[in-house]
């Protein structure tokens, strides 16, 4: 009688690594898809279902908010990722400035499915995408290149209600793990004198990181913890007549401090 065949652990390991490849893979995919057939079909649908501008943002973000749900539930059911909330509460309030670091390519999606008035500053290089530019357009997301015309119109935004979300990193995370912000998000929060939501994501293992490809899957599904900080007020950044640029500065300095220190990885 032949003996029964196990895998040991070091195969396990390997197979369930390699069907995590598989499952990336595949979400990847499925993403560009859907992305795709929403940017072509619904959003040009909701352009001409809906006269008003008001109505087709809202419906346009309301199916952005929708994909971004299902999208992070399929990759938790196949194994990619699992997640846990922690103050999530606090994003169901309007017109909030919500800045959030960036470690990995997936919590965009995560957080961009918990603000139910989800309004994002995306690159302006995205509107040279035909597919892209549809429903950016069409959810009234705002640029990144507009100067000046940037914290009008996020102030405008924030006064209609909507959620304003940034990353300030302006890319991903690099390995050391090292936060460094562009100003933007400072600068709309002090010249327009709005408070800011900090939420702070971990991600660990690491995957789908800056300096990963999207193959290289970490050795177990990456589980993220999202977790919404209190307000942190700008009045104190400009007490004593402090000219806004400097506030703007300290306010960056000490917001790359906060999400270090936050994020674990404390500032020597």
């Amino acid at each position: 009688m032949s003996a029964a065949v196990h895998a040991g652990p070091e195969q396990g390991n390997r197979l369930e690594i390699f069907f995590r490849i598989l499952t990336t893979g595949f979400c990847f995919v499925l993403f560009g898809v859907v992305t795709l057939t929403l940017g072509v079909v619904l959003f040009s649908y909701v352009l001409l279902r809906h006269r008003t501008r008001d109505r087709q943002r809202m419906a346009s973000r309301g199916i952005v908010r929708w994909w971004f749900r299902t999208f992070v539930e399929i990759m938790r059911l196949l194994g990619v990722l699992d997640y846990e909330l922690h103050g999530v509460e606090k994003l169901q309030r309007p017109g909030l400035l919500i800045l959030a670091n960036h470690p990995s390519l997936i919590d965009v999606v995560i957080i961009g499915s918990l603000v139910p008035r989800f309004c994002a500053v995306v690159r302006s290089n995205l509107l040279k995408n035909p597919f892209m530019r549809v429903p950016i357009e069409a959810a009234g997301y705002i640029t990144n290149d507009q100067g000046p015309g940037l914290v009008t119109g996020c102030d405008r935004a924030l006064a209609l209600g909507d959620d304003i979300v940034v990353f300030p990193q302006g890319t991903r995370t690099p390995e050391s793990g090292e936060i460094k912000f562009q100003r933007g998000a400072a600068n709309v929060a002090i010249r327009a004198r709005r408070a800011i939501t900090p939420v702070v994501v971990t991600c660990n293992p690491r995957g789908l990181a800056r300096y990963q490809r999207w193959y290289q899957v970490p050795p177990r599904r990456m589980h993220f913890v999202i977790s919404v900080h209190d307000d942190l007020q700008v009045d104190p950044f400009l007490k004593d007549g402090v000219p806004e640029a400097l506030a703007v500065r300290r306010l960056n300095t000490h917001l790359e401090a906060f999400f270090e220190q936050e994020s674990g990885r404390a500032t020597s």
